[in-house]
């Protein structure tokens, strides 16, 4: 962020105490700024923003992340659903908002036409529909190919 007087980076600025004995006691936050535009001065709070030659300092080797690591998702792929949004009430029935979770879980399921055990996560709804209907079926209707897991 830069200041418009000046075009200064504020991380660039150092703080000091400076004598407000002088200044005027209006509401509205003056500044003054010198003709070498190296300090910055607010009579309302009597702190002196310089620039010093640590200004450098921002020139350092540029900061390196780390990839950011999937994330698994809340939501059943076979049924589609996903958390609730629902209201937390307290016995003074004051409510809150929470989220009510689609019971997901972790699951080895016999796969007939591929003659494999395939893991799964999908939600305990999912698996019923499974056990019902069968893991292809199901599979096809959500549009899931089950040969890429």
């Amino acid at each position: 962020m830069t200041t418009a007087a000046s075009g200064l980076m504020l991380s660039d600025l150092r703080f000091s105490k400076i004598d407000t004995s002088s200044s005027s006691t209006s509401g509205s936050l003056k500044l003054r700024v010198s003709s070498d535009l190296t300090f910055l001065t607010s009579q309302l709070s009597g702190i002196k923003l310089s620039t010093g030659e640590f200004s450098s300092t921002n020139s350092a080797a540029p900061i390196s992340y780390a990839p950011l690591q999937p994330v698994a998702r809340r939501i059943c792929p076979f049924t589609g659903k996903k958390a609730n949004r629902a209201n937390k009430v307290s016995f003074s029935n004051h409510k809150t908002k929470k989220l009510q979770f689609v019971n997901l879980q972790y699951k080895r399921v016999w796969w007939e036409a591929g003659n494999r055990y395939v893991k799964l996560r999908l939600s305990t709804k999912a698996l019923k529909t499974i056990e019902k209907n069968g893991l292809d079926a199901v599979a096809k209707k959500a549009g899931i190919d089950l040969r890429k897991e």
